[in-house]
């Protein structure tokens, strides 16, 4: 089949596990409460199945990166790790230097749990601390306090040579640019090398959308939230963590490598309860994803092996949208070629010169197109003007 545009941008492998201890006011993830514990041997089944089923449409590929999301996937036993990484190696060769993520909450890390996840083949972890001190870990649903959020990270230092933490900011009107980068240079001075830094946003279906519509819940308008994002790209490049994509910065050469396949558009397999996919065929690319419901996933794996419920082939115009918008993201944004090779047609160059013009595109020395910081900020109205 011909070479696909994005060929070098990796085979990823994600895996959703959906279950939580409590549901976060803020999160519009899947993720579920259930008060008796899933049976972890019959969920290795089934991904098991899955994961024969999703080789069987991209055989031949070698996986450069698996990652662990959900939900709290800290709650699986390092058995179940395992299992399924073998499953992900018998039907795939894995890369002699993949990258093995896996997201934790502070409130289940352990280090006996984190012990067995990297016996398990866990090489990288990714810690939900959200913020660094009480009374807005309170306010978040956060089940944690600073204290034992810092004891987590310190936890994953001693097992993981990579690991990464998130924090939420702008998340109040009270929160100033002076308690931010305070909070901001504490965070700094506990990684390594990466950082995930995330603006508060008000999702539909959350517990937050219903105060915030009630009036019970007040964020920062525009220009503050603008502010300390600006403030975020200062702090972090002074300290050697420059932003590389519009939520995320890191040390050059420790940016997160699933990701990027994502933001470079590779291929990737999602497997579980609601998880997405992006799959080349000798017919084309295909948009994958699957039941969203844990129990009906399970069942529906169980009885016939596959739970998708979208396997769409996209047209060219739809995966250079695609393109535009997880591109645009970096830093180092995108490479014109691969957007024609996609989409079989070049971005209008008027409308790509008055982008530019106006300070939110500008063209690197390599020839790739990035957005500015100004654009950064408005990346949606940005991409849906580019791509019109």
């Amino acid at each position: 089949m011909p070479r696909h545009p994005t060929a070098d941008a990796g085979f990823a492998v994600y895996v959703h596990w959906p279950f939580c201890l409590a549901k976060c006011p803020y999160c519009d993830f899947n993720s579920h409460v259930r008060h008796q514990p899933p049976d972890q041997a019959r969920y290795i089944a089934a991904f098991r199945r899955e994961i024969a089923q999703r080789a069987e449409l991209a055989p031949g590929r070698t996986v450069s990166s698996i990652f662990f999301g959900g939900g709290t996937p800290s709650l699986m036993e390092g058995a179940t790790v395992g299992a399924i990484l073998d499953a992900i190696g018998e039907h795939w060769a894995v890369a002699s230097d993949c990258e093995v993520s896996l997201e934790a909450n502070p409130t289940s890390v352990e280090a006996g749990r984190f012990r067995d996840f990297r016996a398990a083949g866990v090489n990288r972890v990714s810690l939900g601390v959200q913020a660094l001190n009480d009374a807005d870990l309170k306010a978040l649903g956060r089940m944690h306090s600073a204290q034992e959020a810092l004891a987590a990270v310190a936890i994953a230092r001693r097992y993981f040579e990579r690991y990464s933490f998130d924090l939420i900011y702008a998340r109040s009107p009270s929160q100033t640019p002076a308690l931010w980068q305070a909070e901001l240079e504490l965070a700094i001075s506990h990684a390594a090398e990466h950082l995930s830094l995330y603006q508060l946003t008000i999702e539909p279906g959350t517990a937050f959308e219903q105060l915030y519509k009630a009036g019970k819940l007040a964020i920062p308008d525009p220009d503050a939230g603008a502010a300390l994002y600006e403030l975020t790209q200062e702090i972090t490049a002074k300290h050697g963590l420059p932003v590389y994509e519009i939520s995320n910065h890191a040390r050059p050469g420790a940016e997160c490598r699933h990701n990027l396949v994502y933001w470079h558009y590779g291929e990737y397999a999602g497997i579980g309860p609601g998880a997405h996919g992006r799959l080349v065929t000798a017919d084309g690319r295909y948009a994958q994803s699957t039941e969203k419901r844990p129990e009906t996933w399970l069942e529906r794996i169980e009885a016939g092996g596959n739970a998708l419920v979208e396997h769409e082939k996209l047209s060219a115009e739809a995966q250079g949208d695609e393109y535009l918008l997880m591109g645009l993201r970096l830093v180092e944004g995108i490479d014109l070629d691969v957007f024609e090779g996609l989409a079989g047609r070049k971005l209008n160059g008027n409308r790509m010169g008055s982008l530019i013009a106006e300070g939110f595109l500008a063209r690197k020395a390599n020839g790739r197109l990035a957005a500015t910081p100004e654009g950064a900020l408005l990346l949606d109205a940005l991409v849906a003007d580019l791509a019109a």
